[in-house]
């Protein structure tokens, strides 16, 4: 699982005053720690930037290579400044990201050829995303794969993201996402790979409830066919899940409920409830917050104390 770190987001305070400052230690103490928690790519989220985009693309791509060697996703929706950021990258970089929107995939799509670059195709339209796993996958058969092969792109290098929404009002795209994952690794052969942005299943849930539907929910993703994800890599619980999992670990009751999950994701069949131990309160918040994933339960934010 590539865990790509996004904390380096235009979105945090923190982040937005350290560009205004051109504070290059902060982004490097940040970028360190989220390579050292296992991050395999660093997000560069500098938002539309219209103005200073490609200065601030340029520093930035300088300011982390200079402490580390990780692969860069950049991430702006301005296009000169990807490009900016694409000509200094020493390695393989990524662009995060383009839609089935044509104004997008024509500025994109020829830097993703030239750079030779990965990218991120978000299964979204002029229309906005759809409700279901067939219209999402319906857009990257008609339009993100077509043009990709178009651009050259290599199937390797297009990563589909079938847009994760929060579960808080939208707990029904949930189980849309993960079909939508099993059915984008079937479209070609060899298959394109995914990506997801895993936080934004828990947006505007409380603080205290974020990481463990994140982390149950990428445990699901995973048995789906999920290759990498847009995640804290700071989450050290978060990290715990992708060990036990990719490892197999089942020495603990949680370890072997959790590869009992992701078991039985892969197979489509449901958790069986017999299996998960009642007396223990980590197994008992991953169930509830599976049935939740599932849109078995209705979401509230005091669903564990229900």
């Amino acid at each position: 699982m590539l865990v790509i770190g996004e904390n380096i987001h235009i979105i945090s305070p923190r982040v937005k005053e350290a560009i205004e400052n051109w504070d290059k230690r902060f982004f490097q103490g940040l970028a360190l720690k989220q390579v050292k928690a296992g991050a395999g790519m660093l997000d560069l989220n500098i938002g539309p930037q219209k103005k200073r985009g490609v200065e601030i693309m340029e520093w930035l791509v300088d300011t982390i290579q200079e402490v580390t060697d990780v692969p860069l996703s950049l991430d702006t929706t301005n296009a000169a400044a990807i490009e900016a950021g694409l000509k200094r990258c020493k390695g393989q970089a990524m662009i995060n990201s383009i839609s089935a929107e044509p104004a997008r995939m024509e500025a994109m799509l020829p830097l993703v050829s030239r750079y030779k670059a990965k990218v991120v195709a978000l299964a979204m339209d002029p229309a906005g995303i759809p409700a279901t796993a067939d219209g999402r996958v319906a857009i990257a058969m008609e339009t993100l794969l077509p043009k990709a092969q178009e651009a050259g792109v290599p199937m390797e290098n297009l990563y589909l993201d079938p847009l994760v929404l929060t579960v808080k009002g939208s707990q029904e795209h949930a189980p849309e996402t993960l079909n939508a994952i099993r059915i984008f690794k079937q479209l070609s052969d060899p298959p394109p790979m995914t990506v997801v942005g895993l936080s934004n299943v828990s947006n505007d849930v409380p603080p205290e409830r974020r990481s463990l539907i994140n982390r149950t929910f990428l445990v699901m993703l995973m048995a789906a066919g999920l290759d990498s994800a847009i995640a804290d890599p700071l989450d050290k619980k978060q990290m715990e899940f992708i060990r036990i999992v990719e490892q197999r670990d089942s020495s603990t009751g949680l370890g072997k409920l959790l590869v009992t999950l992701y078991d039985a994701v892969a197979a489509m069949e449901e958790l069986d409830p017999a299996l998960v131990d009642m007396s223990d309160p980590e197994q008992v918040a991953v169930y509830k917050t599976v049935q939740i994933l599932r849109n078995q339960t209705i979401y509230a934010d005091s669903y564990l104390r229900l």
